[in-house]
């Protein structure tokens, strides 16, 4: 999982199913363990009133009034039955309510005095209470064996109702602390949430930093997200700067240099500064490069080509080249502008340049890649220089103009934001360069 609210809150669930299911055991034991020592202790007393109830004859006969103190036990497979027997398991007497019924023998030891066990009945399941006494008479001790027996379907019933209320409370408390911890988990990762959307505020340029307070745990990382951003813009402030002072201070000697008179040598010198200014040019525009920046305000890209459209129209108005647009307005640059613009108007201004006529500009996205492809109709670039041009730390003739420097800066820029260049054939008939950088 790559949510912590999914993390935790799957968590939260495991560890609350888990409580619910042993809880709802150990209240379902206790309650069975108390609803059987009530059992047995009804049972119980039932023992004492048949006992009560009983008279011994002088003969040793026992005698057992007709009708009964407990109802059910006059009552024909009422489910709650009496008997008495002997010590050698001979029957001396059984309730009305078993009229017809073969009642089982009593489940007692012979060192045990009473027991309470479950018996089977006629394919059913019934509680039985056994009490071994001796019974003083005029001519001694007569032992005598009472057991009462009652259907265990009263006690089942009992244990159906408690399982049913039990799962019902539980049921509902789960859902109440489910409620309570999603309100929980949702208060405890809100600071997180506020700072995924602070950071998407300052990519999309509405804000310069995290400006929220936020909990001990993470304010660690805002403060350095905020140093981290504080850091890269002082370090492209410095970089523009010391960029801007060197090409101030390149420009004058060149000036003096082109404006030196060198006789046969003039036609060289001004060529050699020509070159000079060219690579400085360069060196100076791969330098101001930014790269990909980790965060930065994306950059509509359909309003930049139309402004170097613009531009360019005027600079080749001789040529009325025909361009052809299929611009997703959807498409962002994620990066500097310059940067942008930069590597457009190379594509686009080698296009112009060495067109015939027609330029197709198709650019859209993918995913989370910003596609690029210029195309014209002239001449194409060969195999040969697209291996000059694509090579690693080789490029084409900085002094030749069209498909050389302008290239090259393009190459650079593609690689400092980690994407991929090709050039091919065009189905206009001329060269076809592809980009693909992160949007």
């Amino acid at each position: 999982m790559n949510s912590l609210a999914a993390r935790v809150g799957a968590g939260a669930v495991l560890v609350l199913a888990v409580f619910i299911v042993l809880t709802a055991w150990a209240l379902e034991r206790a309650f069975a363990d108390s609803a059987g020592a009530a059992m047995r202790e009804r049972l119980l007393a039932q023992l004492y009133l048949v006992m009560a109830a009983t008279e011994v004859e002088p003969d040793g006969r026992l005698r057992l009034p007709a009708a009964l103190g407990e109802p059910r036990l006059n009552l024909p497979d009422s489910g709650l039955y009496a008997r008495i027997d002997s010590p050698d398991g001979q029957p001396l007497w059984q309730s009305p309510s078993a009229v017809g019924m073969r009642l089982p023998s009593p489940a007692i030891q012979p060192s045990q005095r009473e027991s309470f066990t479950r018996v089977a009945l006629a394919g059913a399941e019934y509680f039985a209470a056994t009490l071994r006494i001796d019974w003083q008479t005029d001519h001694g001790s007569l032992p005598l064996i009472y057991s009462v027996i009652e259907h265990a379907a009263f006690f089942e019933e009992q244990m159906t109702r408690y399982r049913r209320n039990l799962w019902g409370w539980l049921g509902a408390m789960a859902l109440l602390l489910l409620v309570v911890l999603a309100a929980v988990l949702a208060w405890g990762l809100r600071p997180l949430h506020t700072v995924a959307a602070e950071v998407r505020a300052v990519e999309s340029g509405a804000q310069q930093s995290l400006a929220q307070e936020y909990p001990r745990e993470i304010r660690r990382l805002s403060d350095n997200i905020n140093t981290l951003l504080h850091h890269e813009r002082a370090q492209q402030a410095r970089y523009k700067q010391a960029l801007a002072d060197l090409a101030h201070s390149l420009k004058t000697p060149l000036a003096v240099l082109r404006g030196i008179d060198a006789g046969a040598q003039a036609t060289l010198l001004d060529e050699q500064v020509t070159r000079m200014d060219a690579i400085v040019q360069h060196q100076l525009q791969r330098a101001a490069t930014a790269g990909r920046p980790a965060l930065a305000a994306p950059v509509a890209v359909a309003p930049a080509v139309q402004r170097l459209l613009a531009a360019l129209a005027k600079v080749h108005a001789s040529k009325a080249v025909q361009v052809e647009q299929a611009i997703a307005g959807t498409a962002r640059f994620r990066g500097e502008e310059g940067d942008l613009l930069e590597l457009l108007g190379n594509l686009i201004d080698n296009a112009f340049k060495w067109c015939r006529g027609n330029i197709r500009i198709r650019i859209g996205t993918d995913e989370h890649r910003l596609h690029i492809t210029v195309e014209d109709d002239g001449p194409g670039i060969d195999d040969a220089q697209v291996e000059q041009v694509l090579a690693r730390g080789v490029r084409l003739d900085e002094t030749i103009p069209g498909h050389g420097i302008g290239l090259a800066m393009v190459r650079d820029i593609v690689a400092a934001y980690e994407g991929e260049m090709t050039i091919g054939r065009a189905a206009l008939g001329g060269a076809a360069i592809h980009i693909v950088v992160p949007g």
